[in-house]
């Protein structure tokens, strides 16, 4: 009778803990709204108009907020089965593996007329992309000896998954703010810095969604995965600030960071979500949907760069 007790009280707990944490992200939620209505720079914006700090943290807060309608698409299913959630990773898999590659280009063809580095863009890409590595197997080898970790209602496996997915994406916005700043930096920053702000804000959609897709099956509200994809590209306006004021010094070291975001983004995309999605489904399935996946990111940014370039 009185363990029928405790158990009745443990669920009562829970309950009342998840009920908390659902208040406290909507909250978050409201708060954001808030900042982002306060935060904006009026109509002064325009053709005749330099940037200012004001104005390049405010586009890259408005990218940043953008990876939370990532979670919109999911909000039509209450439970996925161990089968969807296996197709879902897949999907997520292929996302980051475009985003890996992207940022590879992106690295390995960066050309700046200020750019003082004595080595070329592909080996700083390269050497990032090591490093990139390197680091994320030493933060997977830390979850995995601090197996206490928590989050939330979550704890083990679960939460080293999120965690290592969270702060992998998280890295790869420090590099997305520095492109923003150095992009409202140049000779013609009110054009291009705009054009940056607003292709990633798109871009940014589809990296929440990846992100949403790892989150949501393992019993993370809605309105709280929301709230991580927003996070995962906070580094974006905070970067873009410093990289705006000190645009010479930031240039060199661009290559370097996007190929480090890569090589961190694309471990995880083969060696946690793909094999997971192939554990739940089977190689065909996995191989096929990822493949998908990518094919249409990919698909996307390309889109965006020729529109950029028209």
């Amino acid at each position: 009778m009185s363990e029928n007790g405790d158990a009745k009280d443990d669920g009562a707990k829970v309950g009342a803990e998840c009920k908390s944490s659902e208040i406290r992200s909507y909250a978050i939620i409201a708060l954001l709204a808030i900042i982002t209505y306060t935060t904006y720079p009026g109509t002064a914006w325009g053709k005749n108009v330099e940037p200012t700090v004001h104005t390049v943290f405010y586009y890259g807060w408005i990218s940043a907020i953008s990876t939370g309608f990532g979670v919109l698409p999911l909000c039509f299913f209450r439970e996925m089965k161990e089968y969807w959630i296996g197709v879902s990773n897949a999907i997520a898999a292929g996302m980051m593996c475009a985003a890996s590659y992207s940022l590879v280009v992106e690295g390995c063809t960066f050309h700046d007329d200020s750019d003082a580095s004595h080595l070329s863009a592909p080996v700083r890409t390269g050497i990032g992309c090591l490093l990139g590595l390197l680091f994320i197997l030493g933060t997977k080898g830390f979850l995995e000896q601090n197996e206490d970790v928590k989050l939330g209602s979550l704890n083990g496996a679960d939460t080293r998954k999120i965690l290592l997915i969270v702060f992998v994406m998280t890295l790869h916005s420090f590099t997305e703010g520095v492109g923003i700043g150095v992009s409202f930096g140049g000779e013609h920053g009110h054009k291009l810095g705009l054009f940056i702000s607003a292709s990633l804000a798109v871009h940014n959609v589809p990296e929440g969604l990846a992100v949403a897709i790892v989150l949501l099956p393992r019993k993370v509200s809605k309105a709280t995965a929301a709230i991580w994809c927003v996070v995962t590209s906070l580094p974006q306006p905070l970067m873009a600030v410093p990289a705006f004021m000190f645009v010479h010094a930031f240039l060199p070291l661009l290559p370097v960071g996007l190929g480090f975001a890569a090589g961190a983004m694309i471990w995880v995309a083969i060696m946690e979500l793909f094999l997971e999605a192939y554990e739940d489904t089977d190689v065909l399935t996995a191989g096929s949907v990822s493949a998908v996946s990518l094919a249409v990111m990919v698909s996307i940014q390309k889109s965006i760069e020729d529109h950029h370039a028209s």
